[in-house]
């Protein structure tokens, strides 16, 4: 952290980019440490392959004299520099996972005024991302508002709630939607730093994920549990319940609102409000999780668990695997 902080005083000489990263306190360990070290091993391979014009200058920017990390580690800071202006500022997540204490925590001071300098760094021309929770943060400047956004997956129903003129897609692992660029769940911090190492050089950020070891995710879809998001509102709740019973005989909105006890406009509705898509979409994503469990639990065919998610061939399972997830049939059994 000293190497990254360091450079807070050379910031007259050029430099390739410099970055902000823009720290509250419990800001989530893993997230900070991973942009951190993703730049700066960036930095040395730069160097290393003589690419030098393109370093990075990293500073960890905070709003308070001193922050702590979610487990209680003390993070040097400096203050918002008024004359420098950073291309990019970055606003990694904080460590509440749930949404009773990320709501509590959305409400402090230190919140609203990352909020009050993320705006003041947008009428400045500065380039904004955030990873993970860290998007909510970014979400309550109302940068966001009318933009493409994505999250940490297991908080779209309530990132949905609070922010209603963002459009969220909580499957993709990064969007950019503007001079916006948000990334999806916890590990994400590593696709954020890749994708702004890749703007200044696509040679560099490959370089950096290989020597990070560092895969391709351009999906957070494969790793969400579809039923979590069910448990976020009693209606969708009960459409689950009677999707699951369902997934054999195939897809139908008056079934479905009858077995809900809802009429076909108020379970559509509810269904775009709290999960952001329509029954079917949902429907489909149950498929697509029995499917995958019975590709990596059974020696079944694909046209017999085709038949068991309500498909009557084994090529339209194929296609809607490959949509979906972005992996065939053969990677999904070998390393889903």
């Amino acid at each position: 952290m000293e190497s990254a902080i360091g450079r807070i005083a050379n910031f007259d000489r050029i430099v390739a980019m410099r970055v902000h990263i823009l720290v509250l306190d419990d800001v989530f360990d893993t997230g900070l440490a991973t942009l951190l070290d993703a730049f700066e091993t960036a930095n040395e391979l730069a160097e290393m392959s003589s690419l030098t014009s393109l370093r990075f200058d990293v500073a960890i920017v905070g709003v308070r004299k001193a922050v702590k990390t979610s487990q209680g580690l003390v993070v040097p800071v400096v203050p918002v520099p008024k004359r420098i202006i950073p291309d990019w500022a970055v606003v990694p997540a904080i460590g509440f996972k749930m949404p009773g204490p990320l709501q509590m925590a959305l409400a402090r001071p230190d919140v609203s005024d990352v909020a009050n300098t993320l705006r003041s760094y947008a009428d400045r021309g500065v380039a904004t991302a955030a990873a993970c929770i860290g998007t909510f943060v970014l979400a309550e400047s109302g940068l966001l508002d009318n933009q493409d956004a994505t999250t940490t997956w297991w908080l779209a129903p309530l990132f949905r709630q609070r922010y209603p003129h963002v459009r969220l897609d909580e499957s993709s692992m990064i969007v950019k939607s503007g001079k916006f660029v948000t990334a999806g769940a916890a590990l994400s911090h590593m696709d954020l730093a890749l994708w702004i190492i890749r703007q200044k050089s696509p040679r560099l950020a490959a370089l950096t994920a290989k020597y990070l070891v560092v895969d391709s995710r351009p999906s957070q879809s494969a790793y969400i549990l579809v039923d979590h998001f069910a448990h976020s509102d009693p209606l969708v709740e009960r459409f689950e319940r009677w999707a699951r019973g369902a997934l054999t005989c195939g897809f139908s909105l008056e079934d479905a609102a009858d077995a809900t006890s809802s009429s076909k406009r108020t379970l559509a509705r509810r269904m775009q409000a709290v999960l952001g898509k329509s029954p079917l979409a949902y429907f489909q994503d149950l498929r697509v999780e029995r499917a995958v469990h019975l590709l990596k639990t059974t020696d079944q065919s694909v046209e017999e668990i085709a038949a068991q998610v309500g498909y009557s061939d084994g090529v339209t399972l194929r296609t809607l695997l490959r949509r979906r997830l972005g992996h065939g049939v053969k990677e999904i059994r070998r390393s889903l």
